[in-house]
C-alpha cells in the first residue's frame, strides 16, 4: 500500500494533466476495483501482492484527485468540506472493519469475500456520480505541473509524514497493544479498533464546523494536541472500556489531519496543486510503508508498549513543524 501511494504520487500530475481531474478519479476507481477483484479471487501471495499494489494505486489516485477537485471547488470552505468528505469515507472504514472482523470471527476462511461489497458500491458511484456533460479536457500546453517547491513546503511535507505515520502506526498496531494490555483475543481486538474509526468519522464530519473560527494552523494544532492526550491515555490504560474511549479520542484527533495538512501543502505550492498533492501522496506512501514496519521492528526488540513511544515523538514533530512553518498563504487552485 505504501509503495502504491508513492507510485500514485509520482503519476498524479501526469494523469491529471493528460485526462483531467474528473476522469483521473474514475480511472483510479477502475484500477481499485480490478485490483480488489484479483485480491479476493487469488489467495496465492504472488498474486495477492500485485493485487494489493493495484488496489492501493487506484485508491491513492482517487484520493489525490478528490483533494484537488474539492480544494478548487470550495476554496476557503475546503477546510470544512474535505474533512466532511473524509467523514463519509470513515463510514466505509467503520462498516468494513466491523464486517471483516465479524466474518473473521464466525467464518475465519471466508473473510476476503466481505471485500466484494465494495464493487457494487463503486459501480453505483460511477453510474450516479459521473458528470455526463463533462467538457473535453485539453491538456495544458506547458505540460504537467513541475518545478522546485519552497523550503517551507518541504518542511511542512516532513510534518505531513509525521502526521500520517502516527495515524497508521496507531491503526495498524493498536489491536496488538490492546491484546497485550487487556488480554482480549486478536479478533475482538481488531473489531474494537472500530472505536478509532468512529472517532475519525465524527471528527471529520463535525470538527470543521466546531473549529471553523480558528485558522488552518490552529485547527491542526488543536486536533494534534487532542490526539496526543488521547494516545497517552490509551498507552497507559489496562482497562478495555477506558482503552476504547481513548481510541475514540485519538480518532477525533487524527480525523482532520490528512485533509488540513494537504490543504497546507496546496497553499505552499505556489499555484501547483496537482504537484503538491502528488508529493503529499509520496509522503503518505513513505508513512504508510515505513511507520508500521518500524513500529513492528521496535515492538520485536523492546515490546509493543515501549515501541509506541515512537508515536509520541511523531506527534510532537508534527506539532512543532506547524508552529515553525505557518501557512499564511491562501491560494486558489
Amino acid at each position: 500500500m505504501g509503495f502504491a501511494s508513492i507510485c500514485a504520487g509520482w503519476a498524479n500530475p501526469h494523469i491529471a494533466h493528460r485526462f483531467g481531474r474528473e476522469r483521473a478519479s474514475w480511472i483510479g476507481l477502475t484500477i481499485f476495483s480490478f485490483g480488489l477483484l484479483i485480491f479476493v479471487l487469488s489467495p496465492p501471495v504472488f498474486l495477492t501482492l500485485p493485487a494489493t499494489l493495484l488496489t492501493g494505486f487506484g485508491t491513492s489516485l482517487v484520493i489525490n484527485t478528490m483533494l484537488t477537485k474539492m480544494s478548487h471547488h470550495y476554496g476557503k470552505s475546503a477546510e470544512v468540506a474535505i474533512p466532511q468528505a473524509n467523514g463519509i469515507a470513515s463510514v466505509g472504514f467503520v462498516m468494513g472493519t466491523a464486517l471483516i472482523g465479524t466474518i473473521a470471527i464466525v467464518y475465519p476462511n471466508l473473510w476476503r469475500l466481505g471485500l466484494l461489497v465494495a464493487l457494487p458500491v463503486a459501480l453505483i458511484l460511477f453510474i450516479v456520480g459521473r458528470d455526463k456533460d463533462l467538457e473535453e479536457h485539453i491538456p495544458h500546453e506547458d505540460g504537467p505541473q513541475s518545478g522546485k517547491l519552497s523550503p517551507a513546503f518541504w518542511i511542512s511535507w516532513v510534518g505531513f509524514i509525521a502526521c500520517i505515520s502516527a495515524e497508521f502506526a496507531t491503526s495498524f498496531w493498536a489491536a496488538a497493544l490492546l491484546k497485550d494490555r487487556v488480554g482480549s483475543s486478536a479478533a475482538v481486538s481488531t473489531v474494537a479498533i472500530v472505536a478509532l474509526g468512529t472517532g475519525m468519522g465524527i471528527g471529520r464530519w463535525y470538527g470543521g464546523l466546531v473549529l471553523k473560527n480558528l485558522s488552518l494552523d490552529n485547527q491542526l494544532l488543536s486536533i494534534i494536541a487532542l490526539q496526543f492526550f488521547g494516545f497517552l491515555g490509551f498507552w497507559l490504560s489496562h482497562n478495555m472500556v477506558l482503552s476504547l474511549i481513548c481510541l475514540f479520542t485519538v480518532g477525533l484527533g487524527v480525523s482532520m489531519q490528512f485533509a488540513l495538512s494537504s490543504i497546507r501543502l496546496i497553499g505552499l505550492s505556489q499555484g501547483r496543486p496537482d504537484l503538491a498533492i502528488g508529493r503529499a501522496s509520496l509522503a503518505a506512501g513513505i508513512a504508510i510503508a515505513g511507520a508500521p514496519f518500524l513500529l513492528g521492528l521496535l515492538g520485536d526488540s523492546f515490546g509493543i508498549s515501549r515501541a509506541y513511544i515512537m508515536v509520541f515523538i511523531l506527534i510532537i514533530i508534527a506539532f512543532v513543524i506547524i508552529k515553525l512553518v505557518p501557512s499564511h498563504v491562501k491560494e486558489t487552485v
